[in-house]
């Protein structure tokens, strides 16, 4: 299995714009994506009000290759959102059980 953990980071004043995609889109998508077998979801904290996580838990390499193509190590964004982020990064680990 694979730990994917993709983090936001908002553009100053986008955080409740950004929070209004990541709680009625983004949630709900990643929750109902084939593959993923768990998805944990990580909203800002007063320290860092413009942080957005999610943790994401993958059957297996290929089932994320699936939902995002071949070029899995790059941090992909809706178009939707774009205006919104000004940093993301993405990390992959093997999980351990």
């Amino acid at each position: 299995m694979i730990m994917r953990i993709f983090q936001v980071i908002t553009k100053h004043g986008k955080e409740e714009e950004f929070g209004k995609f990541f709680y009625e889109t983004a949630i709900p998508l990643m929750k109902r994506t084939k593959g993923i077998v768990q998805v944990l979801p990580g909203a800002p904290r007063s320290d860092s009000p413009r942080e957005f996580s999610f943790v994401m838990i993958w059957d297996s390499l290929e089932s994320l290759k699936a939902f995002v193509g071949e070029d899995y190590k790059n941090p992909h964004i809706d178009p939707s959102e774009a205006e919104l982020v000004e940093f993301r990064t993405i990390k992959h680990y093997k999980l351990v059980e």
